[in-house]
This record gives structure tokens, C-alpha cells and sequence, in this order.
């Protein structure tokens, strides 16, 4: 009876052993097919100036209620990397990184990038290693016989998406359309796009089979100057292709500026040659919660990136 008993547990390991460890092995060795990417502005994601019960008030965080929406839309994303606008310091970083673990989603491994505004930053949030990094916070240029910095610096960070499948992500927010005194704001914003063209380009030029991901808040229109700038000559090997989304109801607006009632498409994304045919059209997207407008002005795009083809 004990040999039995011995010979029926050991025929039930061994039974097991077939089902379960080939499927676990099959798990391991399957690579990932497709990584997703989120740009978001958060809309000052950061300690300032607000109204607290009327009364301006220096250095307080975005309200908590904000926060809350922010972090159920990207959970909803789920993205593998998270490229944001409108960030502050670290500290503010860790706190949006602990709240999307704690809502189920933990990206871990941070980029944090910044210019010449001293509130306002540029992050890449991901679970998957940063290889290099190459953010650019000391670009200048000049207007008249003036010099200005590039407000939010340009984020440069190489993500590897699996082993030998490495892409280069590139953030930007380019200066807004409000008006300041010290210059015409889209000339300004003309020549940030210029710097960002010549950021490109250069990484291009040293390995034009580069995977490269530009994207961000761009304050433009597609048809501006600085946006056409950025793309290049459509063709042509350092060209960057602008991945047009569209939301669930086939509109194409991420920003909506409620005191003038205006609805624009400001945030994007361009891809290398190289990327073009990684990208999964059809499933990237505008994410449309119906109220958006509780976590940001802006709403997250969505790109899809396939790593089979």
C-alpha cells in the first residue's frame, strides 16, 4: 500500500511537471510584441502659486482631487512608458510614482529633465531599463541681443524595450502661446523647435537606423513653422513622420482652453523613418475620458509600438 501510495504521488508530480512547467517555460521565452507609450501634460503636476479659499497662496501642490483623476487616467492607459509635461521636482515625481503603484501600475525607472523655467519639468516614468541618457537643460538662443534658455530643456533617454530592441525617447514642451514682455512668443517658440530639429538631426545623422520617439507639448498647430521644421522634408532619411490620433469619436483636439472656448491638437508624436513601421496605427489613440478636464486641460495620446515587425 505504501508503494502505491508512493508510485500515485510520484505520477502526479510528474503529471504536473508536464502541464504547468512548459507553459512557465513558454511564458519566459515569449518576447514582448507590443509596448505602449503615454505623453501627458499634467498640468502643473507642482508646488506654486493657487487660490486657497481666495486668498493667493505661494508653494501648493496640485489639488488632491486632480491628482486622483490623473492617476485613474493613466492607470486606465496602462502604459509602459509614461513621457509627461508639467512636473516639478522629484519629490513630486516619487508622489505620482507612488500613487500609480498603489493603484496597480509601478514604472519605476525615471528621467528627469529640465531649462530655464525653475517649476516647470519634463519626466519619462517606465518598468523597463534606461540604457543612456542625453537630456539636453543648457540649450539657448537668441533674439535680438537677447539670449534665452529653451524653457523646459529637451528629455533624451534610450529605452530598451527588449534585449536588442532599444528606443530613443525625446520630450519636449515647447514655449506657450501666452503672451510675455520679453518677446514674441512664437518666435520664440520657432526657435525652440529649431534647437529641437538640430537635437534630432544630430541624433540621426550619427545612426540614422535609430529608433526615435519625439513627443510632447508643443503649443502649435500642424501646419506652423515649428512644427514643420521638426518633421523636416517628408522622405528623406532624417525626417521625423507626425503620427496623427484620433479619439474614439474621430476628433483629433488635445487641449481645450476653457476661457476662450477653444479646442487644439498641441500634443504629438513623431517617429523616424526607422520607427514608422513599428507603429501600430490603429490601435494608438486620444484617450477621451468623458471628464477629462478633472485631471488637466490637456488629454494623453497613445502610441502603440510594435516590436514584431
Amino acid at each position: 500500500m505504501k508503494r502505491f501510495s508512493f508510485v500515485l504521488v510520484a505520477w502526479v508530480a510528474w503529471l504536473l511537471s508536464a502541464i504547468l512547467l512548459p507553459a512557465q517555460d513558454a511564458q519566459r521565452v515569449v518576447p514582448r510584441r507590443q509596448v505602449t507609450m503615454c505623453s501627458y501634460n499634467l498640468k502643473n503636476y507642482l508646488k506654486m502659486e493657487r487660490f486657497v479659499k481666495g486668498v493667493r497662496t505661494e508653494g501648493i501642490g496640485k489639488p488632491e482631487s486632480e491628482k486622483e483623476a490623473v492617476v485613474k487616467s493613466i492607470v486606465a492607459i496602462h502604459p509602459d512608458i509614461l513621457g509627461l509635461c508639467e512636473i516639478g521636482t522629484m519629490e513630486d515625481v516619487q508622489d505620482l510614482q507612488q500613487r500609480l503603484k498603489e493603484a496597480g501600475l509601478d514604472l519605476p525607472n525615471v528621467e528627469l529633465a529640465g531649462g530655464g523655467d525653475p517649476t516647470r519639468r519634463l519626466a519619462l516614468l517606465t518598468h523597463l531599463p534606461i540604457l543612456a541618457r542625453n537630456s539636453q537643460p543648457k540649450l539657448t538662443y537668441q533674439i535680438g541681443q537677447k539670449v534665452f534658455p529653451v524653457s523646459r530643456g529637451f528629455l533624451d533617454a534610450t529605452v530598451e524595450l527588449r534585449p536588442g530592441w532599444e528606443l530613443r525617447c525625446v520630450g519636449a514642451h515647447l514655449k506657450s502661446k501666452r503672451e510675455v514682455p520679453e518677446a514674441d512668443q512664437g518666435l520664440m517658440r520657432r526657435n525652440e523647435a529649431h534647437l529641437l530639429r538640430t537635437h534630432l538631426e544630430g541624433i540621426l545623422k550619427a545612426k540614422p537606423e535609430t529608433k526615435v520617439v519625439c513627443y510632447g507639448d508643443f503649443n502649435e498647430h500642424a501646419h506652423e513653422a515649428p512644427m514643420v521644421e521638426i518633421e523636416g522634408v517628408p522622405g528623406m532619411e532624417l525626417s521625423m513622420r507626425d503620427v496623427r490620433l484620433r479619439d474614439r469619436h474621430g476628433l483629433t483636439w488635445t487641449h481645450y482652453w476653457e476661457f476662450a472656448d477653444v479646442y487644439s491638437r498641441f500634443d504629438y508624436f513623431f517617429v523616424s523613418r526607422e520607427m514608422q513601421r513599428h507603429v501600430n496605427h490603429k490601435e494608438s489613440y486620444i484617450y477621451d475620458a468623458e471628464k477629462f478636464d478633472e485631471a488637466s486641460d490637456h488629454r494623453p495620446i497613445v502610441l502603440k509600438i510594435d516590436l514584431a515587425k
